[in-house]
């Protein structure tokens, strides 16, 4: 089983993950498109939760969040707080986190248990 990566590091990818992400998304179709940067960062959050320890999983969502919330929606540079919206877009984005995890921590013990050699007769 692979060892995880270490939690500073992950959330150091998350930062910068989400920053180019967000910014990149911006360049292409503009900051008023919160459901593709919603998705984008999905991605990097199941991405990243598939290397990261469990522990690891809430920082990568509300990094993630953060750079959502400040930059992907209007107006830019502005953190802002609607509880509905914003605590399913941080369900989301932790759901998409762990399941990253859950992914390849099953997909790591398939592997493992595949290498055990069958009993001799």
């Amino acid at each position: 089983m692979p060892e995880p990566v270490a939690t500073p590091r992950v959330w150091a990818g998350a930062v910068l993950g989400s920053g180019l992400l967000v910014g990149g998304v911006n360049q292409a179709l503009g900051p008023g498109e919160p459901l593709v940067h919603l998705a984008v960062l999905s991605v990097l959050a199941a991405a990243l939760g598939a290397r990261a320890r469990l522990g690891a999983v809430p920082g990568i969502a509300c990094l993630c969040w953060l750079f959502f919330n400040a930059f992907g929606i209007p107006p830019a540079g502005v953190l802002t707080w609607s509880a509905p919206v914003d605590l399913q877009r941080m369900s989301l984005l932790l759901g998409a986190a762990l399941t990253g995890t859950l992914v390849a921590r099953v997909a790591s013990a398939r592997t493992a248990y595949r290498r055990i050699p069958p009993p001799a007769p």
